[in-house]
């Protein structure tokens, strides 16, 4: 397929690509926005279409995964820039009367019950409530997966005795 033919076949989807991406976010903007990063990617990635197969379906499929990938990465921005008191009952899975202005603990004092953590657990935890996956992890400290969760875990259960004393 010669790059005339590739151009012409991707724009001649963009009716059917708009309402595709209207379902997908439900805001013609956003929906604009999506059809416009789909065909730039179609375009980066022309290489690895395979002629005679089915175009609509292959510039489909970049659509969907932009859109998840845009909207897993929306949810984690969120997720760290959103730290507040409220957020740690929810990590820990305590109840958010714990944090209450008169409460015993305060974000602080879970920071110090943090740092007294043992080592090998301080540091898998912090490592994972910043964002790491548990691979990463696993990869970054030379440890085996299933070590990484279990010490994880560890770490969470020490915190909530700590936090319900």
């Amino acid at each position: 397929m010669t790059a005339i033919e590739f151009h012409y076949k991707l724009i001649s989807l963009e009716p059917d690509l708009n309402r595709f991406a209207y379902k997908l976010t439900a805001d013609r903007e956003d929906a604009r926005d999506l059809v416009q990063e789909t065909f730039l990617k179609a375009l980066k990635y022309c290489g690895s279409y395979v002629y005679e197969s089915n175009f609509a379906a292959w510039t489909y499929t970049i659509m969907k995964n932009t859109f998840i990938n845009n909207y897993r990465r929306s949810v984690k921005q969120n997720m760290f820039n959103n730290k507040t008191d409220d957020d740690f009952s929810k990590f820990f899975g305590i109840a958010s009367e714990a944090f209450h202005p008169d409460s015993e603990y305060s974000a602080k004092e879970l920071e110090k019950s943090i740092d007294a953590l043992q080592d090998n657990f301080k540091l898998p935890f912090k490592m994972h409530y910043a964002g790491f996956k548990y691979q990463e992890i696993a990869e970054a400290l030379d440890l085996r997966l299933c070590t990484i969760k279990s010490r994880i875990f560890q770490a969470r259960k020490q915190l909530r005795d700590q936090v319900s004393r």
